[in-house]
């Protein structure tokens, strides 16, 4: 924990001695200073499935490190469940694993997953806020409710309140596409991500908050139209009569708009809380 404690000190030290002056706060916006800056940001964000010679790539070594976690990490869902695995801490996953030979992380991997939670997402021109600092948070279970049908959980109070009146105003076809996830579900999101990316973690990160960076860890949650599958997570979402229902009355409260300076793609499917 000590030299955990040391990594993270050391990066964030850095980063804000770097970026102190960078940027300006204007309501929930983060906008940089440098007029340049903020257009490659929304222009890299708009095309986000693109590579770019300024991306952050991995190495063929740490490639391989990824791939081996990812595998890793698969079966201690398959395990666990995909239900359950949303709320899964890193403590919870080591102890599933280190009991398996095959399964059980090396200090390489350890190594590789820390310092993929403690590196600035600003290195991959992610410029969202650090919604979790610490890599083993806990998820309380029991501040959460699992909502039927969907395999996802809501924290109790104004997200499972809000999700309730979405139901009851927009209608039966919407539905619950992402709700809470715990570090260890994020890590395993935006590395499989970055595998697809080919190891361009900026790639990866215009389309997935790194691990640490997510809202859905502090109540946020994602909405989608029954039936339409995977292109849920698509501009397809935001042709739907679901979706042209929420912005009529007035429950779109989009985190990441098509003009954002978070270098993320526009996510019209994402409820706000």
């Amino acid at each position: 924990m000590q030299r955990r404690d040391l990594i993270k000190g050391v990066i964030t030290g850095l980063a804000a001695l770097q970026t102190r002056t960078s940027f300006a706060q204007d309501g929930n916006v983060v906008a940089p200073l440098d007029p340049a800056l903020a257009s490659r940001m929304q222009y890299k964000a708009k095309h986000f499935d693109q590579d770019f010679p300024d991306d952050y790539y991995l190495t063929e070594p740490q490639k391989k490190l990824m791939l081996s976690v990812v595998g890793k990490i698969a079966s201690a869902k398959r395990t666990v469940g995909f239900g359950y695995f949303n709320l899964m801490s890193l403590d919870e996953l080591l102890k599933i694993t280190v009991n398996s030979p095959l399964s059980a992380f090396n200090r390489f991997e350890l190594d590789f997953i820390e310092a993929t939670f403690f590196r600035d997402a600003r290195a991959y021109g992610f410029f969202g806020e650090k919604v979790s600092s610490e890599l083993t948070s806990k998820i309380d279970a029991s501040k959460t409710n699992k909502i039927a049908g969907t395999g996802h959980y809501l924290y109790q109070g104004r997200p499972e309140v809000l999700y309730a009146e979405l139901k009851k105003d927009v209608g039966a076809d919407i539905v619950l596409t992402s709700g809470i996830r715990s570090v260890v579900k994020q890590l395993d999101l935006f590395l499989a991500k970055a595998v697809q990316c080919g190891g361009n973690l900026s790639k990866a990160s215009r389309s997935l908050a790194p691990p640490g960076y997510s809202f859905h860890g502090s109540g946020d949650f994602d909405v989608g139209k029954i039936g339409l599958g995977a292109d849920n997570f698509t501009d397809t979402f935001a042709a739907t009569d679901v979706y042209k229902r929420l912005l009529d009355l007035g429950y779109v409260n989009i985190r990441y708009t098509e003009t954002n300076f978070y270098g993320v793609r526009f996510e019209p499917w994402h409820i706000k809380v």
